[in-house]
């Protein structure tokens, strides 16, 4: 597993979703986020040792927007990880598995540039958009 040069505190994002049960069976069963506390109107899930919350708000779910990046439409509003290229390849494995449509396909961008990763988008049930991402050299984070 790569190292990251400091530590981080984990971050909490709060997003909506139009359905609790289908939260819970996306991020808890086909991501495998364990699930922390909850009420009838959230759920927290332990996202790569980060807090995300699902709330429960039907009314603010829609398509995100999207920007060209890399000859890709890429969904503007969106979460995800940076995670080792092992685990990238696992979690690409386990969504196709579970039959989630890809916005983005995974695939390797700038490659042979610096900053070279590899990279997917996909949808949750309620359409928030979520990139997962790997650096076979992580010190490419933030490389210019």
């Amino acid at each position: 597993m790569t190292t990251v040069p400091h530590a981080l505190p984990p971050f909490h994002l709060a997003f909506p979703v139009h359905d609790l049960a289908a939260a819970r069976r996306f991020y808890g069963g086909t991501l495998g986020c364990p699930e922390g506390r909850s009420a009838p109107e959230w759920v927290d899930f332990d996202f790569f040792g980060h807090q995300i919350v699902a709330h429960l708000a039907p009314e603010e779910c829609d398509r995100p927007t999207t920007s060209a990046v890399d000859g890709h439409q890429v969904p503007v509003r969106h979460f995800g990880a940076v995670v080792t290229m092992t685990e990238w390849e696992a979690m690409a494995a386990r969504l196709r598995d579970a039959g989630v449509e890809f916005v983005i396909e995974p695939y390797v961008r700038f490659k042979g540039q610096v900053g070279e990763q590899a990279t997917m988008f996909f949808l949750d049930p309620s359409g928030n958009a979520l990139e997962i991402k790997a650096f076979a050299d992580r010190s490419q984070l933030f490389a210019k």
